[in-house]
């Protein structure tokens, strides 16, 4: 179990196999992440505290703790913590490649490539 810092707020990773791979993912009040897609893995985002606000491809969601969004492979979403306190989300991971670099970016607020 590791964690790692992104402009946004965090992430831990709390299970990783090679089918699946479990995160928590931190969002710090009024941030939110880069627009991106994925090749190779879909996600189920289930929110545990906070409010989140998700764009998938040409919706716009809000979901509160307990609720949940599936994210297809190949589909443009964003994550965003719209509130004053912090987003937590649980993410499960399924697909054939679970890597950070299986990652393309629309739009990012950090300006990361």
């Amino acid at each position: 179990m590791y964690s790692e810092i992104r402009p946004w707020g965090k992430f831990t990773n709390l299970y990783d196999k090679s089918y699946t791979k479990v995160k928590t993912i931190l969002v710090s009040p009024g941030q939110r992440l880069s627009l991106q897609s994925h090749k190779k893995r879909s996600e189920n985002w289930i929110v545990v505290r906070g409010i989140a606000t998700v764009e998938l491809d040409d919706a716009t969601f809000t979901l509160e703790p307990g609720q949940s969004i599936f994210i297809p492979v190949g589909s443009k979403h964003r994550l965003e913590n719209k509130q004053d306190t912090e987003l937590e989300i649980i993410e499960v991971q399924t697909g054939s490649y679970f890597g950070e670099d299986d990652i393309t970016r629309y739009s990012d607020d950090y300006n990361r490539v």
